[in-house]
C-alpha cells in the first residue's frame, strides 16, 4: 500500500473582531487554497498526479492535504530551501506562483500563513505582510514563439483561446474573438498547424510562462519529407568538399596511429 503523507497550511488572523476559525472562512477561500496547494505539490501537468484528500480543521484555520509521501517529502525540501533564501525565483513556474497568490491572500487579509508537513523535524515558511514572495520580474522576458502540432481545442466563454497540443507539452494561447470570426474552417483536430505568439519566457532556464501567450497568427504547416531537396544537398556536397577527399587517406587520419 502507498505510504501517505501531509502538508499543513495554517492560517491565523481575524474576520472583522473574530479570530479566524472554519466557520467563518468562507469557501471561496477554500478553493483558493486548495488550487494553490495543487499548484504547490504538483505544478505541472496534473493529468496522472496521485489522489489529494483534504480536510479542515480548527487553529485557527488549518488545511491538510495528504497524498504520496513521495510528493511531500519533495516539497518539504522545497519549503526548507524558500525560507533559507527567502525568494522563490528558482521555483517551478507552477510553484513560484501558488507562493505568489498566498503572499498576496496574505497582505490583502493580513493572514499569517505557516506551511509545513507530516515529517518529523519538517521545514517550515512563514507567509505574511511582512515578507515579499514574488518572482523577479527582470527574470521573465519578452518572447515570441512558433508551436507546431494540433489544435484540440477553440473558442471558450470570456477569454478566447487556442489549445495546441505539441511535442513539448499543451499550450494554451489567448486568441482574440475576431480571428473565430473570420475562421472559414474547422481547425480542431486537424492537419498540424503553426501558432506564432508572444509571451513571458524565464531568461535563465527558457521556461515558458503559459498564462502569458498571446495569439500573433495561424501558420500553415505542412512537414514533409522531401527526398529531391535531400538529395540535392547531397550533391553539392559531393561536388565540394566531399569530392576533394581520398576515403583511404582520410581513414588513415582519423585512425591516426591506431592499427600501428
Amino acid at each position: 500500500m502507498e505510504k501517505i503523507g501531509f502538508i499543513e497550511i495554517r492560517i491565523t488572523g481575524s474576520k472583522g473582531n473574530l479570530d479566524l476559525s472554519p466557520d467563518n472562512y468562507d469557501i471561496r477561500e477554500i478553493i483558493a487554497i486548495l488550487e494553490n496547494a495543487e499548484n504547490l505539490l504538483y505544478p505541472g501537468d496534473k493529468r496522472d498526479r496521485p489522489n489529494i484528500s483534504y480536510k479542515i480543521e480548527e487553529g485557527s484555520v488549518k488545511h491538510i492535504l495528504k497524498t504520496s509521501i513521495q510528493y511531500i517529502i519533495g516539497f518539504n525540501a522545497i519549503i526548507g530551501q524558500v525560507s533559507q533564501v527567502q525568494n522563490i525565483d528558482f521555483l517551478d513556474l507552477g510553484t513560484a506562483k501558488a507562493f505568489e497568490n498566498i503572499q498576496n491572500i496574505a497582505t490583502k487579509r493580513n493572514y499569517v500563513f505557516s506551511i509545513k508537513t507530516s515529517l518529523d523535524n519538517t521545514n517550515e515558511v512563514k507567509v505574511d505582510k511582512t515578507t515579499s514572495y514574488y518572482r523577479t520580474e527582470a527574470i521573465w522576458v519578452d518572447a515570441e514563439f512558433y508551436f507546431y502540432g494540433k489544435i484540440t481545442n477553440a473558442g471558450g466563454k470570456g477569454k478566447t483561446n487556442l489549445h495546441i497540443l505539441t511535442d513539448e507539452g499543451s499550450f494554451i494561447v489567448q486568441t482574440p474573438l475576431s480571428f473565430f470570426e473570420h475562421l472559414e474552417e474547422n481547425i480542431i483536430h486537424k492537419k498540424p498547424y503553426g501558432i506564432r505568439a508572444t509571451g513571458k519566457q524565464h531568461s535563465e532556464t527558457g521556461e515558458i510562462d503559459s498564462s502569458t501567450l498571446k495569439f500573433i497568427e495561424l501558420v500553415d504547416y505542412q512537414p514533409k519529407y522531401d527526398e529531391l531537396y535531400l538529395k540535392t544537398l547531397r550533391d553539392k556536397a559531393k561536388k565540394s568538399w566531399l569530392g576533394s577527399i581520398n576515403p583511404d587517406n582520410w581513414l588513415k587520419e582519423i585512425r591516426g596511429g591506431y592499427d600501428a
